[in-house]
């Protein structure tokens, strides 16, 4: 008998315990967490908890990590007895630092106007170069996109996007699985869907016209309705089994709000914004027996006061490590080329979005410097800041981030020297046969139009 009252009295201690535990682990708390992989443990901050079948679940942002790698873990996966109470002077995590580099208002030094000369690293006439301060700048003194914007500025608009803080709502994924045609996506990032379809462990997607629906067979109702089997709007680009088309987000609003909801569910830095009239929107299929199945897309403003040529960029998932990121890309700035301009992405780039165009940016500058050849009678070729823009549509500014990047751009006696190493050559040789398909300007059929001579959008 008294041992039954003690081992009683154990397990009450014990649930008295663990009931003062669960107390103390409150949203900012930070814990180590086993990490999925089990390769080692590292800090999380605490941003929600739930009970799944009388099980404690938490969900957890990895300090230092991208957001799309928060997940829900299990108690056993956390270090309690390293458990940290929030921290009274805690902030909204910052935006990811090494988007910094690039172009934006009011940042942007002094840029070259001379001409540049462009040697071969390989070639005779690099002995006759002067020896050159190659001395790397200081990162403050690379070309910075947020650092001269005024902090009371407010968010502009961006292809029905608008910049965005973190808020505790936001910052959970809601929504677990979605299926859009063949394909089961895994989310990254919150997206406002109506809270009765995130409540499912699945949000049916017709890839259509990207109507969701809560299930399977609302999905099977709908695509025998559906007269779909492409994006709305003109069809601007065709060759083999890739195509452009062009939505207007006046006349097709319903469409570009649905891709816009799509599209948030990969964009972490933006928060949706239902007024698509301001924007187009150039989605990108791959084409087969079945129909149209969209690959990507990016949104751009119909009139840009500071020469943004793309608003909101994205591979899906399923179709990312193709090369058609830098699909979307090139075929951005051929548009820019059409309209005479040159252009520049919105910001901030995701991390990813980032990469992808630093790659585009370095591939397409280096094709065209390595194809320099010399004229009137000079021993190397030279061509301007200037020239290099034009020839690509690429903005000036980004131009000097992308040499400055490659560490190819010199400074000797009021003159900017490029010189091209071997590893240069074969590193872009390298990645240009990776890239097996690339836009044929040929195959594009679109006129731009005036949109400030336009009574309305």
């Amino acid at each position: 008998m008294h041992k039954n009252c003690f081992v009683h009295s154990m397990q009450s201690y014990n649930m008295t315990v663990m009931t003062e535990v669960q107390a103390e682990i409150v949203e900012g708390c930070r814990v180590p967490v086993l990490l999925k992989n089990g390769d080692g443990w590292h800090f999380a901050e605490i941003l929600g908890k739930k009970e799944v079948n009388g099980k404690h679940m938490f969900y957890i942002h990895y300090e230092d990590f991208n957001k799309r790698l928060d997940e829900w873990v299990p108690e056993e996966r956390m270090d309690m007895n390293k458990l940290e109470p929030p921290r009274k002077d805690q902030k909204t995590p910052k935006k990811d630092a090494a988007n910094k580099l690039g172009s934006g208002p009011g940042s942007r030094p002094s840029s070259p106007e001379r001409e540049i000369i462009i040697v071969n690293g390989n070639s005779s006439t690099n002995k006759k170069v002067p020896s050159v301060n190659r001395k790397r700048p200081r990162p403050e003194e690379d070309i910075l996109l947020d650092e001269a914007v005024p902090p009371e500025k407010k968010p502009r608009q961006t292809g029905s996007m608008v910049a965005h803080n973190d808020d505790i709502v936001t910052r959970m994924k809601n929504v677990e699985l979605i299926e859009l045609g063949q394909n089961r996506i895994k989310p990254w990032y919150f997206s406002p869907y109506p809270q009765e379809l995130t409540s499912a462990s699945i949000v049916y997607i017709c890839e259509y016209c990207l109507k969701y629906v809560k299930s399977k067979k609302c999905l099977e109702r709908h695509l025998a309705k559906c007269l779909l089997k492409h994006p709305p709007g003109n069809e601007i680009y065709r060759k083999g089994h890739i195509s452009f088309f062009e939505i207007d987000g006046r006349k097709n609003k319903a469409y570009a709000q649905n891709l816009c909801l799509l599209a948030k569910l990969f964009l972490d830095h933006k928060t949706l914004y239902y007024d698509t009239d301001p924007f187009l929107f150039y989605c990108m299929c791959e084409i087969d027996i079945k129909g149209y199945h969209i690959v990507g897309y990016f949104s751009k403003e119909k009139e840009s006061s500071e020469d943004y040529n793309v608003a909101c960029i994205l591979s899906l998932p399923p179709y990312q490590r193709k090369g058609y990121g830098k699909l979307l890309i090139e075929f951005s700035y051929e548009l820019s080329k059409c309209e005479g301009k040159t252009g520049s992405p919105e910001k901030p780039l995701s991390d990813l979005g980032l990469l992808s165009y630093r790659s585009y940016w370095s591939q397409t500058i280096l094709e065209i410097l390595i194809g320099l050849k010399p004229t009137d009678g000079n021993e190397t070729p030279i061509i301007t800041i200037n020239e290099i823009s034009e020839l690509t549509s690429i903005k000036k500014e980004d131009v000097i981030s992308t040499l400055q990047h490659l560490n190819l751009i010199n400074y000797y006696k009021g003159q900017y020297i490029v010189t091209l190493a071997k590893e240069h050559m074969d590193t872009h040789n390298k990645a240009i046969q990776k890239r097996k398909i690339r836009i044929d300007s040929k195959c594009l059929h679109w006129q731009p139009k005036d949109w400030s001579k336009r009574g309305k959008w």
